[in-house]
């Protein structure tokens, strides 16, 4: 089975045993918790545009390594087309789903931990390349979810990982036998582990000789006895369990994060791509981080199309639609999403191959791509915001707008009160307007902003960390001496 359908997927999870905790319970039947189907059904339009023919070209690819025909979302690209398709698949999801769709993270970890494992084989003669190539293929043929899993809780972030008071703020090997390793520690912030069959784990910093112990790389299933996942919250999330989709503004799609904790975990011989090589660490860690950056350029554009298109909508339905310093917002706001989506086309199509053979993405353009987007969605969820009003953070409940409870002189319940004052433009429905401002509220306020706004900032990386890959990128070396040869400056004098 190459491809999996929609449903077949959300099947395969009902047979999963994910152990799952949630405001301090375990939570039994996850997978149609109200809180957490949402993302789930993010995951799931990866495979249902994936078997639609008119989506064909650009979710699926054709597999590097057996031939057949997988989800792109499984793939190892190889070449700069394969790039700028991923960054097209991630805008396209975007708009489908206004959410994190989650798999992003395991497409990424496949391509850097591919091209990593080469080389660590290349200098020590290991045998991880060809674990991981294994595992890729049991992947593609089943087209698994797989969660990346690098970002650890870090402890005191002035130490290094063998300098921390406790061990477990970074994962790490507390155990090497014969046939495996024993692991022991936690990932946090993990997008799409519920939603996960297997997940991949990573380091998260270069690392030294000192933490030869924390320089390890693997794959696990999600489900996994010694596993277990907390729930992070989200704004505004019980507003799912309250039973007023409207309120919810995106009541079919959400995004999803956990804390990831791995309780002496044994992993078997044939499922590690790094055991100690602790040089190899900050590889592996940049190369996710390029490809994770470019990501961003694709994803975060198909999310703000259709806040766009909300906030467009909200002056329509407000009557101002044809007002000047409106035409001007939208037009901001359409250009700060597609100066985004070029830094992602343009990382893509100055990708080169490593010695593995797949590609990855120009570096420093990468790192600029996703610079841009720790701003630019702050200014475009101000600017929708702006065009809005503040009814969307003010306005009363799906209950209220419901209420048949007499309140006026003359009768009048609540719910006709509430369409009363609260109708905008002649032709536009009340309920419709309550729809859009939910939904404008939801992704630039509520469960949505998580994998919108505060993603934009904190995902694969802050704001510092890009900007230390640029200046490490930038050969600022090579520009002084553009300029010194125009100006006549040379060294010998």
């Amino acid at each position: 089975m190459a491809l999996k359908s929609a449903k077949e997927y959300v099947d395969s999870l009902r047979e999963m045993n994910t152990r799952v905790y949630m405001f301090g319970e375990r939570i039994e039947n996850w997978v149609d918790h109200p809180m957490i189907a949402p993302s789930i059904n993010c995951v799931a339009m990866t495979y249902a545009l994936a078997k639609n023919p008119e989506y064909e070209d650009i979710m699926t690819a054709t597999s590097s390594l057996t031939g057949r025909k997988i989800n792109r979302f499984t793939h190892l690209h190889q070449s700069p087309e394969d790039l700028v398709k991923k960054v097209k698949m991630q805008r396209l999801l975007g708009q489908k789903t206004a959410s994190c769709f989650q798999r992003c993270v395991g497409m990424d970890a496949f391509n850097s931990v591919f091209s990593t494992t080469f080389e660590i084989d290349e200098k020590y003669g290991t045998n991880y390349h060809e674990n991981f190539k294994r595992f890729i293929i049991h992947v593609q043929d089943n087209d698994l979810t797989v969660d990346g899993a690098m970002t650890d809780p870090k402890g005191d972030r002035s130490k290094a990982p063998h300098q921390q008071a406790d061990p477990d703020m970074f994962l790490h090997v507390v155990e090497r036998r014969p046939d495996g390793i024993v692991v022991n520690g936690a990932k946090c912030h993990q997008t799409g582990a519920l939603n996960s069959h297997w997940i991949i784990f990573m380091p998260t910093i270069s690392m030294g000789e000192a933490d030869r112990d924390y320089a390890v790389s693997f794959a696990c299933p999600a489900d996994a006895e010694e596993i277990y996942m907390i729930y992070g919250r989200q704004s505004c999330d019980t507003r799912k369990l309250e039973g007023c989709s409207i309120d919810v503004g995106n009541a079919k799609f959400g995004g999803q994060e956990a804390l990831v904790v791995l309780d002496h975990v044994f992993i078997p011989n044939e499922y590690i791509f790094m055991n100690g090589e602790y040089e190899f660490a900050g590889m592996m860690v940049e190369r996710f981080a390029g490809y994770h950056r470019q990501s961003y350029g694709g994803c975060k554009v198909g999310v703000g199309d259709t806040l766009i298109g909300a906030a467009a909508l909200a002056a329509e339905y407000n009557g101002v639609e044809k007002a000047s310093h409106i035409k001007d917002k939208l037009i901001e706001m359409v250009h700060l999403n597609e100066t985004l989506y070029s830094c992602g086309i343009a990382c893509s199509c100055e990708g080169c191959p490593t010695k593995a053979g797949n590609y990855q993405i120009d570096m420093l353009l990468a790192n600029v791509c996703k610079q841009n987007v720790t701003r630019y969605p702050y200014e475009i969820v101000r600017l929708a915001e702006d065009i809005a009003g503040g009814l969307m953070v003010t306005m009363p409940s799906q209950k209220d707008f419901e209420s048949d409870t007499v309140v006026g002189n003359n009768g009048e319940t609540i719910g006709e009160i509430c369409d009363k004052y609260f109708k905008g433009k002649e032709g536009v429905s009340v309920k419709d307007r309550q729809k859009l401002l939910r939904f404008i509220e939801n992704m630039c306020l509520g469960a949505a902003a998580v994998g919108y706004r505060t993603e934009s900032l904190h995902g694969a990386g802050s704001p510092q960390a890009q900007r230390i890959m640029i200046g490490r990128q930038c050969d600022m070396a090579a520009k002084k001496e553009l300029a010194k040869r125009i100006a006549g400056i040379s060294d010998e004098e």
